[in-house]
């Protein structure tokens, strides 16, 4: 019973972890381009974050798309040209980069940042 306590003591801080606001996550991306990844997939994908809050997003298959992003609820949201949808993400500033956990769907998708220098690959630009 001591051991069991003991780890939900040391477990907590982590669990209860605040998330980036928009200010703190506006000052730690941009200008920047950052690329993404998963558990299982090296290559998520690469994001530049320009001004006013916009963003270009590029999967490693060439497709890009436009958006802008926003705080929601303590999230930050992403909303894509080409899919109204909201994309929202839980983000935390962790020593190696930012962690970003999809809100939109329960135990939704876990991406972090990488320290690759990767490009935006886009094929088609009117996106």
């Amino acid at each position: 019973m001591r051991s069991l306590l003991l780890i939900l003591c040391l477990a907590t801080p982590a669990m209860a972890q605040d998330t980036m606001n928009a200010e703190d996550f506006d000052a730690h991306v941009t200008g920047r381009t950052i690329t993404f990844r998963t558990d299982t997939n090296p290559t998520y994908g690469v994001e530049a974050y320009l001004p006013g809050r916009r963003v270009m997003w590029s999967t490693f298959d060439g497709t890009c798309m436009y958006g802008v992003w926003y705080e929601s609820k303590g999230d930050i949201c992403f909303r894509y040209d080409d899919d109204p949808e909201p994309k929202c993400w839980a983000i935390y500033d962790e020593p190696g980069g930012i962690r970003a956990v999809f809100t939109n769907v329960p135990f939704g998708t876990v991406i972090y940042e990488t320290d690759a220098d990767e490009p935006l690959i886009c094929n088609d630009l009117s996106s």
